[in-house]
């Protein structure tokens, strides 16, 4: 095995954790995996059995960040994906992956384009992907994805990256990524952190992993919630004076559509 960790993070009964396993199975790159539940059943343990992947129980508080983070303490690679439980990876993932890491100076973490699974069918364009992709083209210069400005200006506008789709490089990084804070922007918020230190994120235009959009989804849920909407308000709060904040937000909010069902 390499230096890399998928860790799966698995809630309740989802339908999807074995599609997900799959997929992380079939990388062309061989990886470690492992499985991390705060809601452990006899259902999760039985997958994890029959695929042989090491199973983790978190026994402190839950949540999304601390499963985030609990996952994440859980592997002991220099490299981590944070898998969610209903999402999909192209074969060539790590491979692709792995390669940015391995040419770069200073990676804080990879990420790249992806697409969406709606109804079991896949969504390569609609108007949320186009706007992210818009968002994210100076990332594509690779003098760009170092400086700090840049990486700052785009994620003043909201957030183009797609949390499943990033690899951590931990070396790099501090021990906790995701703060115990918001509960729709925790990766938005970890960008915004990451984004002030010394160092590259890593893009790849290709869409090498599948988001899964579903009506149990933690981001549906927040949606409907309205928590979300506050949150990211909050979130253009720390790049925008709050007049400006509330005219992008506007314009930003509107975007939630796409997630809708």
């Amino acid at each position: 095995m390499n230096d890399h960790t998928f860790a799966i993070c698995a809630y309740k009964e989802s339908p999807y954790l074995e599609e997900c396993i799959k997929s992380l199975k079939n990388q062309t790159i061989k990886s470690n995996i492992l499985i991390a539940t705060s809601t452990p059943n006899d259902y999760i343990k039985g997958i994890a059995d029959k695929y042989a992947i090491p199973y983790y129980i978190n026994e402190g508080e839950g949540g999304i960040t601390q499963d985030w983070n609990f996952a994440y303490s859980c592997a002991n690679t220099k490299y981590i994906t944070i898998a969610h439980q209903d999402d999909i990876y192209e074969k060539e993932y790590l491979k692709i992956a792995l390669a940015a890491i391995q040419n770069a100076k200073h990676p804080l973490i990879f990420f790249s384009d992806y697409f969406e699974v709606r109804d079991g069918k896949k969504v390569t364009s609609n108007k949320l992907l186009k706007v992210k992709r818009i968002m994210l083209l100076p990332m594509r210069i690779k003098l760009f994805q170092s400086v700090r400005w840049v990486r700052r200006r785009i994620l003043s506008m909201g957030s183009p990256i797609c949390c499943p789709s990033v690899t951590f490089i931990t070396e790099n990084l501090p021990e906790v990524v995701f703060e115990n804070h918001y509960r729709a922007c925790e990766d938005w918020e970890a960008w915004e952190k990451l984004s002030t230190k010394k160092g590259e994120f890593l893009y790849s235009t290709k869409m090498l992993m599948g988001h899964r959009i579903h009506e149990e989804s933690e981001t549906t849920a927040a949606i409907g919630d309205n928590k979300r909407s506050r949150e990211e308000y909050e979130m253009f709060c720390k790049f925008w004076p709050k007049s400006i904040a509330r005219l992008i937000f506007k314009f930003y909010s509107k975007g939630q559509n796409s997630n809708q069902l």
